[in-house]
């Protein structure tokens, strides 16, 4: 892993982070429900961290400080909206906290990450939960912790980004916002993106190529604007202007001026510039106490309705488009489920399932291509089955997008939607499904046989490139050379946890005499288990086990 970054590999960092948003950001675009839904959160967080990649382009920092320090300036000037000034403060502590650092540790670069959460935190006048706060403060106290285990930048900043996306799952039911639209903080992802951009430098990824403006973008996974009207937005005008300064007046009597004509308050106070961001009805108020602080420098002013009510006019026509395809009600409930493999698509057919997506690990399907399905499905109500923790919030996308209503079961594995299927009593109400479906797949352990594709050292064990890999529950339980072993410790796993029923479900690449050998080791080791070996078909997965 890497121990350390100089200038050199954090200017590679930003850039390849400010590649990752642009690719992504119409996706976190239609996510952008709070704390308007106008839409603009990816685009503004895009544009925000492209200003460094473009100053950073036109110098060759060495020390990390000096390199943090060219993003966060360039980055507080070029900040749009709401998001990007809370972006360029999360960078203004970072460099902060880097000064005077030729390279940076993972220790150095977890305490720094913390510097610019309080910055973020200092400039918000009412910071809400739930939001890119929340996620990058989470995040940054794992980055802490991480870098007393292993002090790897590296290291560190993968735990950062594994947390920071076990938070923004959490985003949904923390703001009733998000929880009416059903969708995740745009902001906060759009920040885990960026991460995962530096992250994926720091491992030597290629940058990825960026298409120029005016092409094809990327695809769109659904808005949830519909749900909100246009009067709903109380403040129409998003206001952001730079002074720079003339006088020694306290910013601070800005801030509270401005409090009191609207709301999403961002002032940044640097020694040369202020920089504001606010929602108001009253613009030209706002520009007038402004300029009692110095000389404008720049000002930009939009109205969000009229953002709003583009985008809705533009979903409609969508949808009126789409009309024709969607299928007509026969029943009251219909089931989707997510796999890959002729053998396991059956099974789920055989429990009532009107349609199978192909896709799972490896192979995440879009929501547009859910949608599509959703929409032939011919039920009032329409359950989904992701069967993978990578699909569901692309599933969760599609509620609103279609007439039907949609209930997306939080299955993360394929035994889960099984077991999920099996508990099903078409006589209650969608909500007493949705719960009997989730409760049911409580009981369900997922064991799975795959194998290494290069060399590693993960949990403490170490990786070879095509040793056979076992997981339990997604965490890694074993790696050997011959697959009996590691089919045989699984066994005895079933058999510790009192199993009653296991099934075994071999892939593609499985021929029926291996088959025959792990049923006969299962068998063996858990005498009593009511046990069924089946074909899946399943690339990727030599098994995949359930455990109940």
């Amino acid at each position: 892993m890497i121990q350390t970054i100089d200038g050199i590999q954090f200017k590679a960092m930003v850039l390849h982070g400010a590649a990752a948003i642009t690719l992504q950001k119409q996706q976190i675009n239609d996510l952008n429900v709070f704390p308007v839904p106008d839409g603009d959160t990816g685009t503004n967080m895009s544009l925000t961290i492209g200003t460094a990649a473009t100053e950073l382009k036109k110098k060759d920092d060495k020390a990390v400080d000096q390199a943090a320090a060219t993003t966060a300036g360039a980055l507080l000037r070029g900040a749009r909206g709401n998001s990007g000034v809370i972006l360029s403060l999360l960078f203004r502590g970072l460099s902060k906290g880097l000064k005077g650092h030729q390279t940076a540790d993972g220790a150095q670069l977890a305490a720094a990450m913390q510097e610019g959460v309080a910055a973020a935190y200092g400039a918000v006048m009412k910071p809400a939960e739930g939001t890119v706060l929340t996620v990058s403060r989470l995040a940054a106290k794992r980055a802490v912790e991480a870098a007393a285990e292993n002090s790897d930048v590296e290291y560190v900043l993968e735990e950062a980004i594994r947390v920071g996306y076990e938070v923004l799952a959490q985003t949904t039911d923390m703001n009733p916002v998000l929880k009416k639209a059903g969708v995740v903080d745009a902001g906060g992802k759009g920040y885990l993106v960026i991460l995962e951009g530096m992250l994926a430098s720091l491992r030597g990824e290629a940058l990825p190529e960026v298409p120029e403006e005016g092409t094809a973008p990327a695809e769109s996974e659904g808005s949830a604007f519909e749900k909100f009207d246009t009067a709903d937005i109380k403040f129409a005008y998003c206001t952001e202007f730079i002074i720079e300064r003339k006088n020694s007046k306290n910013p601070g009597k800005l801030r509270a001026f401005l409090e009191g004509l609207g709301d999403s308050l961002v002032l940044v106070d640097d020694d040369e510039i202020i920089k504001v961001h606010v929602h108001t009805n009253h613009p030209g108020m706002a520009l007038e106490e402004a300029l009692t602080y110095g000389t404008l420098m720049t000002t930009k002013i939009e109205n969000m309705k009229n953002q709003h009510s583009e985008i809705l006019s533009e979903v409609k026509a969508q949808t009126e488009e789409a009309g024709d395809q969607v299928a007509a009600p026969e029943k009251r409930y219909g089931f989707l489920s997510v796999c890959a493999g002729e053998g396991l698509a059956n099974v789920f057919r055989d429990l009532g399932a009107d349609g199978i997506i192909s896709g799972g690990q490896t192979m995440n399907p879009s929501t547009e291509s859910i949608l599509t399905e959703i929409n032939k499905v011919p039920a009032e109500v329409v359950f989904v089955l992701p069967n993978n923790k990578n699909i569901i919030m692309a599933a969760q996308q599609c509620q609103g997008l279609t007439p039907k209503e949609v209930v997306v079961v939080p299955t993360a594995t394929v035994p889960q939607g099984i077991t999920a299927m099996m508990s099903v009593d078409l006589e209650l109400e969608p909500q007493e499904i949705l719960e009997a479906m989730t409760s049911s797949i409580q009981n369900v352990s997922t064991a799975q046989i795959t194998y290494a594709a290069r060399n590693s050292d993960f949990d403490g064990f170490a990786i070879s490139e095509g040793d056979y890999l076992s997981l339990m529950n997604g965490k890694l339980f074993g790696t050997d050379k011959d697959i009996a072993v590691l089919l045989e410790k699984l066994a005895q796993e079933a058999a510790e946890q009192n199993a009653e029923f296991v099934t075994v479900f071999y892939g593609e690449d499985v021929t029926e005499e291996q088959a025959a050998q792990a049923e006969e080791i299962f068998s063996r080791v858990c005498p009593g288990v009511e046990l069924s070996v089946l074909p899946g078909g399943q690339p990727v997965y030599y098994y995949i086990i359930s455990i109940e």
